[in-house]
């Protein structure tokens, strides 16, 4: 007599066989999935060294950039028009090597064989105000300017003047080592110049409002210094807000002299004499708006064209000039979909002599998915 298989046996056998099927197939496509996810890796990582070499070609196109300018007898100053600053062309321009270049996506090298494209953006730092040689009357003006109160003002101007200055001896409403070691967490004044201008957040008086701007709820919005999150410090502050930052008028790195063709309005008004409204009229003779004739200045004396004193002028050659000899390079590099963004630093002092005096990479994305 023949035994039938069971029909329950088998329902079991036919449950179990999809489970093992459905338990693969989702192992399948985590394996699939993996493999995608490093050959992508692969990929970027062969990426790495052209990556570096587009950085590289960055910064080589932008000294050649900086020294057709400097070379250029028709325009012997810097300002937002030229072509390095992304401007349409100044004087001399139009018809040189400079016409009709562009900072955006130009290629380097075959496509075909690992060729990329470089953005550039330069920023000369003679636009701003620098942080170690600058006046305890300048950085106080800016803080008027800011709305900052008197008593917050000459806390952060005493301050800022003993962290830059070892030789000065605690100021008044200023602070040293023994001040910094009472907070949690504790450190040392600096006595030395800034290397950058996020230290200001570790001087006595400088809150987070007053170094990035604005205030209020957005603030938590805003990027916060590396060294800040490591360290446990607290960006609370019940100040503000303000129209602008310390960030956006300061620079550890400059020759200290305010270049008057690049400089905003908040930067202007840290210079003797200079209040809102002739901050205005300069940047309204230089680029021709009411009634001013649209050039750049050439030389700090035209700044009585603006409503200046000739006598503030006079001091102003000290404070001034209409060169930029100090740039912040950023370079975008990209190869396919993969970018990587890169800053130089380069000091100006001839067209043959240009030095490279940092580089560094600041970001890595894989766009595109």
């Amino acid at each position: 007599m023949k035994l039938l298989p069971s029909n329950k046996n088998a329902g079991i056998a036919l449950i179990v066989v999809m489970i093992a099927i459905a338990g693969l197939s989702v192992l399948a496509i985590r394996f699939a999935f993996a493999m995608k996810i490093e050959t992508r890796l692969a990929i970027n990582a062969d990426s790495e060294q052209q990556m570096l070499w587009l950085g590289r070609a960055g910064v080589e196109t932008a000294r050649w950039l900086l020294a057709q300018e400097l070379a250029n007898g028709s325009a012997p100053y810097d300002s937002l028009d030229q072509v390095w600053a992304g401007g349409q062309g100044g004087p001399g321009e139009t018809n040189s090597v400079l016409s009709g270049f562009s900072l955006d996506n130009i290629p380097v090298g075959d496509p075909q064989k690992g060729g990329g494209t470089i953005s550039l953006k330069i920023i000369d730092c003679e636009r701003m105000v620098n942080i170690n040689t600058a006046s305890p009357m300048q950085i106080q003006q800016v803080l008027t300017v800011m709305g900052v109160s008197a008593d917050r003002s000459s806390v952060v101007v005493d301050s800022i003047e003993n962290w830059v200055n070892p030789e000065i001896a605690a100021r008044p409403a200023g602070a040293e080592s023994d001040y910094y070691q009472g907070l949690i967490p504790p450190y040392y004044a600096k006595n030395a110049p800034m290397d950058d201008l996020s230290e200001l957040l570790l001087v006595k008086g400088v809150t987070w409002n007053m170094y990035n701007g604005g205030g209020g709820d957005d603030e938590g919005n805003q990027t916060q210094p590396v060294f800040h999150n490591k360290l446990g410090f607290s960006r609370s502050s019940d100040d503000g807000p303000y129209p602008f930052g310390l960030k956006d008028v300061f620079t550890p790195i400059s020759t200290g002299r305010i270049n008057i063709n690049t400089a905003d309005a908040n930067v202007l008004q840290s210079l003797p004499g200079v209040d809102a409204q002739i901050a205005q009229d300069i940047i309204n003779q230089r680029n021709g708006l009411d009634g001013g004739d649209g050039t750049p200045y050439r030389n700090v004396g035209q700044l009585q064209a603006a409503g200046l004193n000739p006598q503030v002028v006079g001091q102003m050659n000290q404070l001034c000039d209409v060169r930029s000899h100090t740039f912040e390079v950023h370079i975008t590099a990209q190869i396919g979909s993969y970018q990587r963004e890169y800053v130089a630093l380069l000091l100006r002092n001839s067209p043959s002599d240009i030095q490279v005096v940092g580089f560094y990479w600041i970001n890595k994305t894989a766009n595109g998915g």
